[in-house]
């Protein structure tokens, strides 16, 4: 390889939000034998990146002295190195991976990834449709297939009632329609100017969350709710974004109120089989991605920004 440095964000000083962010020149990342090397395309931005900064003191052990730690584990783009005993990827191949949240590595031009949390991306999967999906779609597939038991072939006898939240969010988007797609009746919750845009993604009703309706999270229908809020005496709510006390209420009383469950999730990946099938998925036409914005990567800042806020519809897309 020609370059030997690489533009790159990274986090600096002690600062939060978009102000902690720095433009810096930095070493291209060598992969390790089990690692592709990736130049960039496309990366997507997730609560968690900005949630990690919060954690740097913590993380800052786990990295190797004097590493930058670069947001974003969400990526897109062409193969150019690869490992000594990576067996299924060459240079040249457009590929979708999950990065170490300890390492992240997305907000730059060249990534290291794990050959076993990347896969393939057809020409029918755009890179920024592919660097949407790891963490927003795998946490929507995880909470659905694992935690609630829905068969997303719509194979499923039981036809579950299922309420997702903040349904025009990243996650969001993409429960609704593998919900859909396990064939779930599909209750979901967004603000006003997004319902038209939730419907379109198959939800069967739509609720605006600053209506009394809303807010109480009624079903127009009057169903009650096999999984997330309202529940059935079965019913499961999956908290996809769970926070320390909820994960210490969970394991030292394992929640439960009246026979229904609380779950809270955490992503931990640990193969490509969950990334495989969303893109798939996208490539039949069977999943689409909704995108808020597109950015620079010199202007990551105002991504950053915009993410925090917390308003977004859909993904955030920071390209090198």
């Amino acid at each position: 390889m020609v370059a030997k440095l690489m533009h790159a964000v990274v986090y600096g000083g002690s600062v939060g939000g978009a102000v902690g962010l720095k433009h810096v020149e930095v070493e291209i990342p060598t992969p390790s034998k089990d690692e592709v090397l990736i130049k960039l395309e496309a990366a997507t931005l997730n609560p968690v990146d900005w949630k990690a900064y919060q954690l740097k003191a913590l993380l800052r052990p786990f990295l190797a002295r004097n590493s930058p730690l670069i947001p974003c584990t969400d990526v897109a783009g062409e193969v150019v190195e690869v490992g000594s005993q990576v067996k299924n990827f060459k240079v040249g191949d457009k590929v979708v991976s999950i990065l170490s949240l300890l390492k992240g590595g997305g907000l730059s031009e060249y990534a290291v990834a794990k050959e076993i949390l990347t896969v393939f991306r057809p020409p029918e999967v755009s890179a920024a449709e592919g660097a949407s999906l790891p963490v927003a779609g795998l946490t929507a597939h995880m909470a659905l297939t694992q935690f609630i038991g829905l068969d997303l072939t719509g194979k499923d006898p039981h036809h579950k009632n299922i309420l997702v939240t903040a349904a025009s969010g990243g996650v969001g988007q993409y429960a609704v329609q593998l919900a859909k797609l396990g064939g779930a009746h599909v209750t979901a919750t967004c603000g006003a100017r997004n319902l038209e845009l939730v419907k379109s993604l198959g939800a069967d009703e739509v609720l605006d969350y600053k209506t009394p309706e809303g807010a109480a999270l009624k079903s127009p229908s009057g169903r009650k709710y096999d999984a997330v809020g309202n529940l059935k005496e079965d019913g499961v709510v999956v908290d996809l974004t769970p926070g320390p006390a909820a994960m210490w209420t969970y394991a030292v009383k394992r929640i439960t109120c009246s026979g229904k469950k609380l779950k809270p999730l955490m992503l931990i990946p640990k193969d490509d089989v969950g990334l495989k099938f969303l893109v798939e998925l996208v490539k039949e036409g069977k999943l689409k991605t909704v995108i808020d914005s597109r950015h620079c990567l010199g202007d990551a800042e105002v991504a950053w920004s915009k993410g925090i806020a917390g308003h977004a519809t859909g993904k955030i897309i920071v390209e090198p």
